[in-house]
């Protein structure tokens, strides 16, 4: 008798599985459609009015490359009077001493209350208020005092100061207060623990916001034109009262504004990266990377899926 012997079946793999990405057609539409409004954007500005064939030629113009430099020169210092001036006030601020900490807020309150162009005016106009500036030691008429320079640089500072102010206090209160006892136990003193231990911990809140002050410094110092200090925009204007090309001499400024913005933006995205580090687990991409990343999804407008 033969023995039957069952054999089992062999099993059949399954097919690999094909994912099919789904269909976003709306992103194609709002892409569409944004397009369309930019073309008719770029349409409307190429039939205004405008030589646009003086604005390369002005770019790199004597005039604007010095409103340029006094552009940034004034911002750079403006920003450091108001980072100095707004650590001490943030101090003054969080004081236990109630004398010290109610004049730091009434600055603040006072200076975030009030426009800058206003803060500017009324520095530039100081000697209808103190005709003569008498220090004892220095005593001059305060029109040969308050040049159009300083003028500027104490309307944006001491403004400026009144903002870094509340981000350095921010900053302050954001570490732990435990590090602040820790320090004392080891017998630091507290201007000693400011120094080095609560300040350096506190970078990582205060850089962003204080990269931000600074590019918005960059624009705010436009308005230092009212106090005629020659800037890019008032160097613009000078150049458009001659040539009678308002429009166009607007249009180099904003280039230069964009440039230098642009510069100092991506010194503050690596700026901020640095102090990430430890805080994050894995750092935020460099605009390198994003790009390449970009490029790689550029096409397809759907979200990219896992494959299990």
């Amino acid at each position: 008798m033969t023995d039957i012997v069952d054999k089992a079946p062999t099993p059949v793999p399954p097919e690999q599985i094909k994912a099919i990405p789904v269909r976003h057609y709306g992103r194609w539409v709002a892409g569409a459609a944004v397009i369309a409004i930019l073309v008719l954007i770029g349409i409307a500005f190429s039939n205004a009015d405008i030589n646009y064939g003086i604005i390369p030629d002005y770019i790199t113009d004597g005039t604007i490359l010095s409103g340029a430099w006094h552009t940034l020169y004034i911002s750079v210092l403006a920003m450091l009077l108001g980072l100095v001036l707004g650590v001490i006030l943030a101090v003054m601020r969080m004081s236990s001493n109630p004398v010290t900490s109610t004049v730091a807020w009434f600055y603040v309150w006072f200076f975030r209350g009030t426009p800058v162009l206003v803060q500017l005016l009324i520095w530039y106009n100081l000697a209808l208020v103190f005709p003569i500036l008498n220090l004892g030691f220095y005593k001059d008429e305060m029109n040969q005092v308050m040049t159009p320079f300083l003028a500027a640089l104490l309307g944006l500072g001491l403004n400026e100061a009144a903002y870094m102010s509340e981000i350095v206090r921010a900053g302050i209160q954001s570490v732990d207060e435990g590090q602040t006892e820790a320090s004392h136990a080891l017998g630091m003193t507290q201007s000693k623990t400011l120094r080095r231990v609560i300040l350096p911990q506190a970078m990582r809140v205060i850089v962003p916001p204080t990269g931000n002050e600074f590019i918005n410094m960059l624009k705010t110092s436009s308005l230092a034109y009212v106090v005629q200090f020659n800037e890019l925009i008032k160097r613009a204007q000078d150049i458009s009262s001659t040539s009678l090309a308002v429009v166009e001499m607007y249009f180099v400024a904003s280039i230069w504004y964009l440039m230098l913005t642009s510069v100092f933006s991506v010194g503050q995205y690596y700026l901020e990266r640095r102090y990430a580090r430890g805080s994050s687990r894995s750092l935020p991409p460099t605009p390198l990377q994003r790009l390449r990343k970009n490029l790689r999804l550029f096409g397809s407008f759907r979200r990219p899926e896992v494959t299990r």
